[in-house]
C-alpha cells in the first residue's frame, strides 16, 4: 500500500510482527512405574488427567501427554488441542517396571524446546504426576515457564520427594487428593 503507483523501494516495505502467545501449552508427564499401582495412584492420576484435558478442550489450549515407566518414555498425545478425551483412550495406559524420571523429563524438555522455538510468546506449563519413588533428581526443563508437581504419593511413610523436586524447580506442589476437592 505504501508504494501506491511508484516502483518498489526499500522504504515501502513494512514489518508486521507475527502475533504469537495465544493460548498455552500444557505438557503432562505421567509416572507409569510399578509403584504407581500400589495404592491406586495411577487410577487417580488418570482421573485428574481426564478432568484437565476436558478443561483444556474448553479453553482451546494445546496439551501433550508423555508417559514414562519401565525403561522408556513415550509421547502419547499432542501437542494439540484435544478434540475428544475420554476413559476409553486413557484406560490402556498401563504401568510397570522402574521409574525413568530423567527419560520422561528429557522427552518433555525436547517437546517444550520445540514449542518455544515455534512460538516464543506462548506460555509453557509442565505438569508432573508422580509418587516420587525414584532416586533420580533431574534438572528443571529449561523451557518450562510454569512447573506443577502433582504428588500422588499415598504411602503411610511419605518420602516428600515430589515436594523437594517442586522446590528445587521453583514450582508448585499439589497433593493429588487435594485436586479432587
Amino acid at each position: 500500500m505504501a508504494k501506491r503507483g511508484e516502483a518498489l523501494r526499500a522504504a515501502h516495505l513494512r514489518y508486521a510482527p507475527r502475533k504469537t502467545g495465544s493460548g498455552a501449552l500444557h505438557c503432562f508427564v505421567l509416572d507409569c512405574s510399578a509403584s504407581m499401582l500400589a495404592r491406586g495412584q495411577l487410577a487417580l492420576a488418570k482421573g485428574l488427567l481426564i478432568a484437565l484435558f476436558d478443561r483444556a478442550r474448553g479453553e482451546r489450549v494445546e496439551v501433550a501427554l508423555i508417559c514414562f515407566g519401565g525403561a522408556r518414555a513415550e509421547l502419547r498425545f499432542g501437542p494439540a488441542v484435544p478434540r475428544w478425551w475420554n476413559e476409553r483412550w486413557i484406560e490402556p495406559v498401563g504401568a510397570g517396571g522402574g521409574t525413568p524420571l530423567e527419560a520422561g523429563l528429557a522427552r518433555a524438555s525436547q517437546l517444550l524446546e520445540r514449542a518455544a522455538r515455534r512460538d516464543p510468546g506462548r506460555a509453557r506449563h509442565l505438569w508432573l504426576f508422580s509418587d516420587g519413588r525414584t532416586t533420580q533428581f533431574p534438572a528443571r526443563p529449561a523451557h518450562a515457564d510454569h512447573v506443577t508437581v502433582v504428588d500422588c504419593e499415598a504411602s503411610a511413610l511419605r518420602l516428600g520427594r515430589c515436594r523437594a523436586l517442586a522446590q528445587a524447580w521453583d514450582g508448585a506442589c499439589i497433593d493429588a487428593d487435594a485436586m479432587l476437592a
